[in-house]
């Protein structure tokens, strides 16, 4: 299960949630409403699952503006973590069968959020910051400095999945923590470092079962991505972003019609794909029963 955000542009001040705020559609502040959303991923494809409209403070603090657009009397003001710890509740309570949950460092870096997974025995790869204090050996570093430490030997390439260009082939060092875990879980701090450009590294905190290879780690990390692309394709597919309604009701019925139309086309892709190589292994199949003697 993925967790991440994203935002939608918007001009006027009367679109339910809509403040200046950082959109990371435009990569810079600007005035729009920001969503956050649960995506499930597995080997067949990626689609959403729940989202959440995110309400600034200048929102629930004027509640004439809140009933003007329809928002719930017992909404109040929660951060988007907070936003992320419900619709993952929902998951769970929903028994969504997920072996992992991942994020970016804007969820990751919260103390709060990891402990909040772990206290749900849940296994999670997770963005973190440079200067995020982890403990290796018993002494704590900052994972930047740690990473520096790392020697070249540790450095392997590994790839992190298919992207659209083919394999995502980055260099990755896993170091073993030594912070306390539950019973038959394990830490770890992973450092990805492109290979264009070796200074531009990504630090990840990993939580699971202690016998997790480095490969499915790294795996792990790399599936935050079909999220951008899952958000690339319902924005470009399906309107996700295509709208002017201003109402609460409005915006979560339109967003959820996109999430569902989204679902359908991931799976009718996936049944899709499953088809042609069923037939293309039927015809390797009579090909050599044809050439065999």
């Amino acid at each position: 299960m993925i967790i991440d955000e994203t935002s939608f542009p918007k001009k006027g001040l009367r679109s339910c949630g809509v403040a200046p705020q950082y959109c990371g559609t435009l990569g810079q502040t600007a005035n729009a409403q920001v969503g956050v959303f649960l995506a499930y991923s597995s080997v067949h494809g990626t689609a959403f699952i729940d989202r959440a409209l995110y309400l600034p403070r200048t929102w629930t603090k004027d509640s004439q503006r809140c009933a003007d657009a329809g928002v719930p009397l017992m909404a109040r003001f929660a951060t988007k973590g907070a936003l992320a710890k419900r619709l993952l509740e929902r998951a769970f309570a929903a028994a969504v069968p997920a072996r992992w949950v991942v994020a970016d460092n804007f969820y990751g870096r919260a103390h709060h959020f990891r402990q909040w997974l772990e206290q749900h025995g849940r296994s999670y790869v997770v963005g973190i910051l440079p200067a995020q204090v982890v403990v290796h050996d018993g002494q704590r570093q900052r994972a930047k400095a740690l990473a520096a430490s790392v020697s070249s030997e540790a450095w392997v390439r590994r790839s992190s999945g298919t992207g659209s260009q083919g394999e995502r082939v980055q260099e990755w060092a896993c170091l073993a923590l030594t912070e306390a875990a539950a019973p038959g879980m394990g830490r770890w701090l992973l450092v990805r470092r492109p290979l264009e450009h070796p200074d531009d590294c990504a630090y990840f905190r990993a939580y699971g079962p202690v016998d997790t290879s480095v490969a499915e780690l790294v795996r792990v990390a790399g599936v935050r991505w079909s999220i951008e692309e899952g958000f690339a394709q319902t924005k470009g597919e399906v309107g996700l972003d295509q709208y002017e309604v201003r109402h609460w009701d409005g915006w979560h019925r339109h967003i959820t019609l996109c999430l569902l139309t989204h679902a359908y086309l991931v799976v009718v892709s996936a049944r899709a794909r499953d088809a042609l190589r069923l037939d293309r292994k039927k015809k390797r199949v009579c090909r050599i029963l044809l050439c065999s003697p």
